[in-house]
């Protein structure tokens, strides 16, 4: 297998003995989109900050394209960045915004214009050149600076939550102009959110992350059908991964914990389900309905029904399922690889 673009070896970053991240190793290979997810404070902005440069690693490796960057400032990285505030200068037009970059690194004004206009047109924003950034939406903003990161014409671009300013309408928007720009310019991205939609639909590799500790790395497939353990299984998905102790079906007793996706889950008839739950609430979503159920044994479990459905709170509601959409899992939380105490066929 080719060496990876950027790789990542054991690192570890403490402030004061607290711990920032720890054991942090990846492989990102050259033209992949990569997405670091997880709740807020898991580690993953500092992950980021920690291969641009900006903040240096306690322990451990970091190499671009085959170099050493342990210990190299942000300027000899080769990298671009996108950052969640946009990093706009006000008093600088769109035009001036998008070649700041350039115009100090001396580049010729007839280079600066041919990559200007490249950069206006792949982002959209041909005919706001004289425009502020206070004249603007947060969109035109967020292309402002992704227009800056592809005049750069960097290999690898940094983004620390760029959509998060905007409204969920745009950021559907924009996170596929972010994709489209990506494969098109053949660049690699490292992309921190918080939000699994935009981990799920834009990256080719996902990198979740709690308490400064990577839980999983693998495609978006992986985590939502081979969750590592059950973090993963409640954080990926929505609605999440339901988990069910183990006794409260029969035959599973020996298997401490059983998840369950709401798409595996049926309405029975009365009398024919492997579970009766009681009704919580309803959430109409357009084309489906998620009914939540309320079990003793069991969190988060949710049934999807086609529609527009309504069943009072309080009802009960018998669901059943089929033994090979069970995921299981040990004391610890763990996957396991195999179906404990699964029930003969």
């Amino acid at each position: 297998m080719a060496d990876p673009f950027v790789h990542v070896d054991n690192v570890a970053k403490r402030w004061n003995g607290q711990l920032g991240v720890e054991g942090v190793s990846l492989s990102i290979p050259r033209g992949s989109f990569v997405a670091l997810l997880g709740p807020s404070g898991c580690g993953k902005s500092t992950t980021l900050r920690l291969l641009s440069g900006l903040e240096l690693p306690d322990e451990g490796t970091i190499s671009i394209d085959g170099q050493n960057v342990t210990t190299a400032a942000p300027s000899e990285r080769n990298l671009s960045m996108v950052f969640q505030s946009y990093a706009l200068f006000p008093h600088l037009n769109v035009a001036e915004n998008v070649v700041f970059g350039l115009k100090v690194r001396r580049v010729s004004a007839a280079e600066r214009k041919e990559k200007l206009h490249r950069a206006l047109e792949i982002t959209g924003l041909l005919g706001y050149e004289a425009r502020k950034p206070g004249e603007l939406s947060g969109g035109q903003r967020q292309r402002v600076a992704l227009a800056r990161a592809i005049v750069a014409n960097k290999p690898l671009c940094l983004m620390d939550e760029p959509l998060s300013n905007l409204d969920a309408k745009l950021r559907a928007s924009v996170r596929k102009d972010i994709k489209k720009l990506q494969i098109d310019l053949g660049i690699t991205v490292v992309y921190v959110t918080h939000d699994q939609t935009e981990a799920m639909s834009m990256a080719d590799m996902v990198v979740l992350m709690k308490d400064g500790r990577i839980q999983q790395t693998g495609t978006p497939e992986d985590l939502y059908y081979r969750p590592a353990n059950t973090f993963v299984a409640e954080f990926v998905g929505a609605p999440p991964m339901a988990l069910i102790e183990g006794s409260a079906l029969p035959g599973f007793g020996d298997t401490p914990t059983i998840g369950l996706r709401a798409e595996s889950v049926r309405v029975a008839e009365s009398g024919a389900g492997r579970l009766t739950c009681k009704v919580t609430e309803c959430e109409f979503l357009g084309s489906e309905t998620f009914i939540g159920l309320s079990h003793p044994a069991a969190n988060g479990l949710t049934v999807s029904m086609p529609g527009l459905k309504h069943i009072p709170s309080g009802d009960d509601l018998e669901i059943t399922f089929d033994d090979e959409d069970l995921h299981f899992f040990d004391a610890a939380g763990q996957r396991l690889a195999r179906q404990v105490g699964a029930p003969a066929a």
